[in-house]
């Protein structure tokens, strides 16, 4: 017995052997090579936080090692009063406000002292820029070098819905340009032009670069959302990739640059006449164009769409991902717009903490595959 089984053990090591010889042969051709893993995927994985502080929402976001913040500087949150959002002591007390909680403040979004008379060129907009530039200047002191803006005056995000039925009962908000065709147009701020709206993003522009140069601030433009032509006879000019690269012509800069919104972007053209996505995120990616991105995903188009999950939606998120990889982005990048789930409050529509659990999951498993499987 005892041979029987030696001589067995023989065979089988000498048969071992030579199959593992036949796969060097083949160069292991049916074992798939496999990279070793990056976390999540070299990028700076961030939840959003317009609410300031909230203890639920970041003790997950501990749990889920999701250290990094975007939001805007309230000095509220740091004890401070009377003094402005751009001021030097308001923009180090919120930063500090975030690290006593662990987390790190990355991306300033919906950035103060930048509002409707810079965006109209009304009088008072050089004041508007000024305190701008002062809040880059104390950003780059603590840090910080991210900008989310917009482009939207009086009327900035709209939905027609904010609680549509989606999977399982999830609820999702949604837009209809149907329910606002009748809607009053403002007529207080004088006749509008998009052609007037460009002029004045050029005049930002040609005020804030240089100094975003000097100080190292990286200025993210959001997309219009919805990115209809107007609402209500406000011009909306940040609509299409094609803005985009009008955007990057007119002050060619590393410091200026775009938020690329998924979702924004997906919902852009008219039926069955959309955007590219992986186009347009390898376009500016290879050109280091892409700042921040919002990751999410919508059905329709710019006058008819809804939001959805992030495995639900018309997008490719895997080849999304893979192309932010591969055209070597790195940056800052949070889940967007989730739906509200079971359980969870629909007070601030799209920002459910359940939901945004669930997007970081896929996220996350997404940047393990990119990682991984990527040239």
């Amino acid at each position: 017995m005892k041979d029987s089984r030696r001589d067995f053990l023989k065979k089988s090591s000498s048969l071992a052997a030579l199959s593992l010889s036949g796969l060097d042969a083949r160069k292991a051709m049916s074992v798939p090579s496999v990279r070793e893993v990056v976390k999540d995927a070299g990028m700076q994985l961030c939840l959003a936080y317009f609410w300031g502080i909230e203890p639920r929402r970041v003790a997950l976001a501990r749990q889920m090692n999701v250290l990094g913040a975007v939001g805007g500087i309230n000095p509220g949150m740091a004890g401070l009063k009377n003094i402005p959002a751009w001021d030097e002591k308001a923009v180090r007390g919120v930063k500090e406000a975030w690290e006593k909680e662990g987390l790190q403040l990355r991306v300033v979004e919906g950035p103060p002292s930048l509002g409707t008379l810079t965006k109209l060129g009304l009088l008072g907009r050089d004041q508007e820029i000024e305190n701008f530039i002062t809040l880059m200047k104390n950003l780059a002191k603590v840090g910080i070098d991210t900008i989310c803006y917009n482009w939207m005056p009086v009327i900035s995000w709209a939905r027609t819905t904010l609680d549509r039925p989606s999977r399982g009962g999830a609820l999702v908000s949604a837009f209809d340009v149907e329910d606002i065709k009748d809607q009053t147009p403002f007529t207080e701020y004088g006749p509008l032009t998009h052609a007037g709206m460009w002029k004045n993003l050029e005049y930002f522009l040609k005020a804030v670069i240089p100094e975003a140069e000097r100080t190292g601030i990286k200025l993210a433009l959001h997309p219009d959302d919805p990115p209809v032509d107007q609402i209500r006879g406000i011009p909306r000019i940040m609509t299409s990739v094609n803005a985009f690269k009008r955007l990057l012509d007119l002050y060619p800069s590393s410091s200026n640059g775009l938020t690329l919104c998924q979702g924004s972007f997906a919902s852009m053209g008219e039926k069955d006449k959309g955007e590219d996505i992986i186009g347009a995120i390898e376009y500016f990616g290879k050109r280091k164009a892409i700042h921040f991105v919002h990751f999410r995903d919508v059905r329709g188009n710019k006058n008819n769409f809804e939001e959805t999950f992030h495995d639900d939606g018309k997008t490719d998120m895997f080849r999304a991902m893979q192309t932010y990889y591969n055209t070597g982005f790195r940056g800052p990048i949070r889940p967007d717009h989730v739906p509200t789930m079971a359980d969870d409050s629909n007070e601030h529509p799209g920002y459910s903490t359940i939901g945004a659990l669930f997007a970081i999951g896929y996220m996350r498993g997404l940047m393990e595959g990119v990682s991984k499987s990527s040239r």
